[in-house]
């Protein structure tokens, strides 16, 4: 955990950009038993969060809606930071959050449970100039070192398909994200590959004169909303809040205003 800011929800959406009703007081104690919502987000997911480089301080498409979401609950939300997804996921043993925007992942959903997604992102490789690797495929071989942000939802998904490629974990460190220090060590060790969210390594990309973008993709990320298992009713209410952002139009100007590309909304489910 880095960083506590508090955030009174009611003060920070304009009324054109929000959702259309409030949830009862008892599905407010669900979702927020201390009568404040705290909302656990990774803000080393580069797409989801950005930090303001004059005043240092954190905002993007995940602060967007944790702050609709404390409106539409009627309650006041604390931000509680994470500088890597695995470190964010963690923080349900610990009691951290009340509710968490990260990407779905069975691994998790041990101890998390899942709204629907509310947003999708590729995730894929990055390969340095001259590399013999072409695809997604291409990558699990003998001798091949990839670089990766620890326990990320693309880590999870590698570590159950790689057979012979190795990968080079990087974990958060207070700040340096786990993304960036993966990044890092591709370039300082020469790695063959640098797996990441595709909207990131393309921005990798720009700095790496004849680097490439394998074609193919590791996964699609399913961006949602978790609640710990032991308030699995909260779900319900998640999955209604996220219906309604992505059919009102309020995630596609989430990420219309932070201009990210590569994130599309995800598909509407059926409410049941």
């Amino acid at each position: 955990m880095l960083k506590i800011a508090i955030i009174v929800a009611s003060l920070v959406l304009l009324a054109s950009c929000s959702t259309t009703s409030q949830i009862a007081a008892s599905g407010r104690s669900g979702l927020a038993p201390s009568g404040k919502l705290r909302v656990g987000i990774n803000i080393g997911n580069m797409l989801l969060t950005a930090k303001d480089p004059v005043s240092g301080q954190y905002g993007g498409i995940a602060f967007d809606l944790a702050r609709e979401l404390g409106r539409w609950a009627g309650v006041p939300i604390e931000i509680v930071t994470f500088d890597s997804a695995g470190k964010l996921a963690d923080g349900v043993r610990a009691g951290a959050w009340d509710v968490a925007f990260l990407g779905i992942e069975p691994e998790r959903a041990e101890g998390i449970s899942f709204s629907p997604a509310y947003a999708e992102i590729e995730s894929t490789y990055l390969v340095p100039a001259g590399s013999p690797l072409h695809t997604v495929t291409d990558v699990d071989r003998d001798g091949v070192r990839i670089a990766i942000s620890a326990r990320s939802a693309y880590d999870l998904v590698l570590s159950r398909t790689l057979r012979r490629a190795r990968l080079e974990r990087v974990p958060g460190v207070e700040g340096v994200p786990g993304t960036e220090g993966a990044y890092r060590l591709f370039i300082e060790e020469h790695l063959d590959a640098l797996a990441g969210l595709k909207p990131v390594l393309m921005a990798f990309a720009d700095k790496l004169p004849g680097s490439r973008i394998l074609d193919g993709h590791i996964s699609t990320v399913q961006q949602a909303i978790g609640v710990p298992k032991d308030r699995a009713a909260s779900v319900q209410l998640l999955r209604e809040f996220v219906e309604d952002i992505k059919a009102n139009g309020l995630v596609a100007r989430a990420i219309e205003k932070n201009g990210v590309r590569g994130v599309s909304v995800a598909p509407r489910t059926t409410l049941q």
